[in-house]
């Protein structure tokens, strides 16, 4: 069998993660995702930077100045100007933050704190990213051959010149990263990052053209980089949607605000704060039009005692030990009139009726906001083996669709669908996305070519629902699929089987005999 050929992030990846050796990968991600991210904008920069050069030294350009030393000060004035650099979009890079200065630097002890102090020179020159990048580097525990080895090894790439960003090769590299440290982190990587095929499935069902699109506990800010990629998709204005979020954790804030500025995504509206959403809602008066979201399955610890009497507990209050419909109402709370929402829940929520959670769901099934459930497989996520679940809701179910779903939902069960990536890992392929978002488009639009399919989806009247106590667990709707007929009678299928479990014992029984006289051999008796 041919060896698969490594791509460029993955071999990035080994390399780099080599250079760790001791460090714990939750404080080595920002030491590699920074210097990542300096590399970007130095690359932009340096090619904004040649190209305000040319244009004085070009004949055929209109800004051609012919006398040299004239040329020279128009050129060192105009390509040190940070207007010249924000006019594009492009981040001003001082000289002692430029890769060159600092790879030249590499091999100097002092290494950590010149990279310290091109971060805050970064920031001291581009407003937006006050307070975002990593100054991590000059920390005595962190090794600085190991360090200038990494920046040799990012140095290899161009990832901020127009090639580089027209391939994505940036945004790919970063997000296989935060993908490998959310793996190496395990439990706690969850809480920054959600798996990428989740949040193509959420987008690709959802479809956010366009308006504003919401994330409450953004983490690294997935949920807009794949907003962004699928409206790119699809030929539509990339400034089509507006984005909108909030995170708790400031160090994962971080990390969102620079993955949304190495694709030159507007970051303005990501909130941090460490009260989080329910105590400190970053948006108050926001009505988006989407709400994609994976918060964290099952938290106690909300302070839901504080907020009692909330005015977003419209169907019911949240019980304080479990967040999950806290959470529900949160982002219900924020949906526009004809706004949609996807997320992330666990299993429990489509059945639990612990603290009054059966009576929340029961109020959201009558008042029609239930669009759709689906069931995932396990092993999607890198941080929890609890089974979890999508919710779709809509506030304005007969929407713009050929046909009026409301007093119906959809139940899709995937739980078999996606490839194991390894033995701990599953993802969904293309067309595993395809075939859930094509289901539910299909339901929506009711053209015809939706049909009930035994084992997989089922559209179920709220009366049904009722039926089964508001339980939405998509199993108890859609059934278990027909086994095909093999054609090999049941006589014979038994006969087998017998003779295969005798054959089985009798083995057993050997092995057992065979295990005694061992252990007689060594004194020891049974």
């Amino acid at each position: 069998m041919p060896k698969q050929t490594e791509t460029l992030e993955q071999t990035l990846w080994k390399a780099a993660d080599k250079l760790r050796k001791n460090m714990d990968a939750a404080e080595y991600k920002h030491i590699a995702l920074g210097l990542i991210f300096l590399k970007y904008i130095s690359d932009a920069f340096e090619e904004k930077r040649q190209q305000l050069t040319f244009d004085f030294a070009d004949p055929s350009s209109e800004w051609y100045i012919k006398d040299e030393r004239e040329r020279y000060e128009v050129t060192q004035t105009t390509a040190e100007d940070p207007d010249e650099y924000r006019a594009d979009n492009v981040f001003f890079v001082p000289e002692a933050a430029r890769w060159a200065y600092l790879q030249a630097r590499a091999k100097q002890p002092e290494i950590g704190r010149f990279i310290d102090d091109a971060m805050t020179a970064i920031e001291k020159e581009n407003p937006t990213l006050k307070g975002v990048l990593p100054k991590v580097y000059a920390r005595p525990n962190l090794d600085k051959q190991s360090l200038g080895g990494l920046i040799d090894l990012i140095g290899t790439i161009a990832l901020g010149d127009a090639q580089a960003r027209s391939k994505d090769v940036l945004g790919r590299v970063y997000e296989y990263f935060l993908g490998q440290f959310a793996l190496a982190e395990g439990r706690k990587g969850g809480q920054f990052y959600t798996p990428e095929s989740i949040v193509r499935l959420l987008v690709a069902m959802l479809e956010p053209y366009e308006g504003r699109v919401f994330d409450p506990c953004c983490g690294s800010g997935g949920m807009f980089v794949q907003s962004e990629k699928f409206i790119a998709s699809h030929q539509v204005r990339l400034d089509a949607i507006s984005i909108y979020g909030q995170e708790s954790n400031q160090t994962t804030w971080r990390l969102c605000k620079m993955n949304l500025a190495i694709r030159g995504i507007d970051a303005s509206n990501i909130a941090w704060n460490n009260e989080g959403s329910f105590l400190h809602d970053a948006h108050p008066d926001l009505k988006a039009d989407f709400v994609l979201a994976n918060p964290p399955f099952n938290d106690s610890d909300w302070s839901g005692d504080l907020l009692r009497d909330d005015a977003r507990w419209q169907y019911g209050r949240p019980p304080e030990g479990n967040a999950n419909f806290a959470w529900v109402q949160h982002f219900l709370y924020h949906l526009a009139p004809d706004g949609r929402a996807g997320f992330v829940l666990s299993n429990g929520s489509l059945s639990s009726n612990t603290g009054g959670e059966g009576e929340i769901r029961q109020r959201l099934v009558e008042a029609d906001l239930v669009d759709c459930i689906v069931m995932l497989p396990a092993k999607l996520f890198y941080n929890t083996g609890i089974p979890a679940c999508l919710w779709f809701l809509s506030r304005h179910r007969s929407g713009n669709k050929a046909r009026d779903r409301r007093g119906e939902i959809l139940f899709i069960d995937a739980s078999e669908l996606g490839t194991m990536l390894d033995r701990r890992l599953r993802a969904f392929e293309e067309g595993d996305i395809a075939q859930i978002a094509g289901t539910y488009h299909s339901w929506l639009a009711g053209d015809g070519d939706y049909k009930d399919i035994k084992g997989y989806c089922k559209s179920a009247t709220r009366e049904e629902v009722q039926k089964h106590a508001y339980v939405l667990t998509p199993g108890r709707y859609v059934g278990i699929p027909d086994e095909d007929d093999d054609g090999i009678p049941f006589e014979d299928k038994i006969a087998a089987i017998t003779t295969e479990l005798r054959d089985q014992m009798q083995e057993a029984a050997q092995l057992d005999v065979e295990i005694k006289a061992q252990l007689s051999k060594a004194g020891i008796a049974l």
